[in-house]
């Protein structure tokens, strides 16, 4: 993030201080610092139907919250199973991106990660960073929301602790349209008109299968095991929520912490168990990022082209209903409402969770081939809007 006026400008440009956050979730302060308001004492999560028919009524997702889907010991046998096999793959992407991000922003970049799937990416890449260069970066986790923007108080906070020429790099775990990179791009532009600073809108990813971003490790649509569960592999945080009568003008955006999960939390396992194979994946990790910097690759949105073709096929008027890829398909199974599920093969490893989760809330699953995504969920219309 660059400041186009000087940075002694910095408390006059935005008006206002914001206080330091309460600590909130599970992690290790150490890896990363939640700039998010601690509303754990509000009861705002509404079963799947209620939350799906208030969605679809016009309620903006970010005003309520899913209850957390509470998985069988089959599936955390699953998560394990997949953790154990794919930790490699998930380590060489977490490392590629990190070695990319040294190259382009340096040792005093500070990392801004969207909670909350992409909490534990941007700890992997902050652990990468210290473990190959020793790079101590600061690690943050901030809200960003559809249709609502990114928190702009939590931006002026890390400005506000690091100074008006920041070099800031956005962190999310995978892409599946592309919405959220969106998002950015447009809380950038509105953040420059309202304080006089522009943020570098990048989004660097760990999978990016939707085509739409430049910073990524592997564009394959493979399951990162982080998308398999909730809060418990998300430091025991909430999804993020913003509403007027909980958020005051100076706050951060609120997420609740769910502390009696504590002896279900696996969010430490996934990040360590990442984290101890960048020794094996480092030097292939850096010779990839080099490749990527020679040549590097567009932002095609290919995936779009998939969307499209599901809508007209399926008669899908909504593009908001259509959710492609592992991870998106994965949250609409654990907190949606999903009228079936497309696959573009039944013996993909990386799908094993999507086929336990579908054959266990009776969602037919049909197999699509040619599909740039390896699966696509789709929600059942009702009427309105969706997330």
């Amino acid at each position: 993030m660059r400041i186009e006026n000087n940075a002694d400008a910095d408390v006059r440009l935005h008006g206002k201080v914001i206080a330091p956050p309460t600590p909130i979730g599970s992690y290790d302060p150490s890896d990363v610092t939640f700039l998010l308001k601690d509303i754990s004492s509000v009861q705002l999560e509404r079963t799947t139907e209620e939350r799906e028919a208030a969605i679809q009524s016009g309620v903006h997702y970010s005003e309520m919250l899913p209850t957390e889907y509470e998985p069988s010991s089959s599936y955390i046998e699953l998560f394990h199973r997949t953790l154990a096999q794919s930790a490699q793959d998930v380590a060489l992407a977490a490392a590629i991106v990190a070695e990319r991000i040294a190259e382009m922003r340096g040792k005093d970049v500070v990392l801004v990660s969207l909670a909350r799937g992409g909490t534990p990416a941007g700890i992997l890449i902050k652990r990468y960073l210290a473990y190959r260069y020793g790079w101590d970066v600061k690690h943050y986790s901030i809200s960003i929301i559809r249709g609502k923007g990114i928190d702009e108080n939590a931006i002026l906070y890390i400005l506000q602790q690091h100074g008006a020429d920041t070099e800031l790099q956005f962190v999310d775990g995978w892409t599946g349209k592309g919405a959220i990179r969106g998002v950015l791009a447009e809380a950038a532009e509105q953040f420059e008109r309202k304080y006089g600073y522009r943020m570098n809108d990048d989004l660097a990813v760990l999978a990016d299968p939707g085509h739409c971003c430049t910073t990524f490790g592997t564009r394959d649509d493979y399951l990162i095991p982080s998308a398999c569960l909730n809060a418990t592999v998300s430091g025991l945080i909430s999804r993020t929520v913003q509403r007027d009568d909980l958020i005051g003008p100076r706050d951060f955006h609120g997420a609740k912490h769910y502390a009696e999960w504590k002896e279900a939390d696996l969010s430490h396992t996934f990040v360590d168990t990442v984290s101890a194979c960048f020794p094996a994946i480092a030097d292939e990790a850096a010779r990839q990022a080099a490749e990527m910097e020679r040549h590097p690759a567009a932002a095609t949105w290919q995936g779009l082209s998939d969307i499209r073709m599901l809508q007209q096929k399926y008669g899908i008027d909504n593009v908001n209903f259509v959710k492609p890829g592992v991870g998106e398909t994965t949250r609409v199974l654990l907190r949606r409402m999903p009228w079936k599920i497309i696959v573009n093969r039944l013996d993909n490893p990386d799908l094993r969770h999507i086929m336990l989760l579908a054959e266990d809330r009776g969602i037919p699953v049909e197999v699509l081939e040619g599909l740039t995504y390896s699966c696509c969920g789709i929600i059942k219309p009702l009427k309105g809007d969706s997330e």
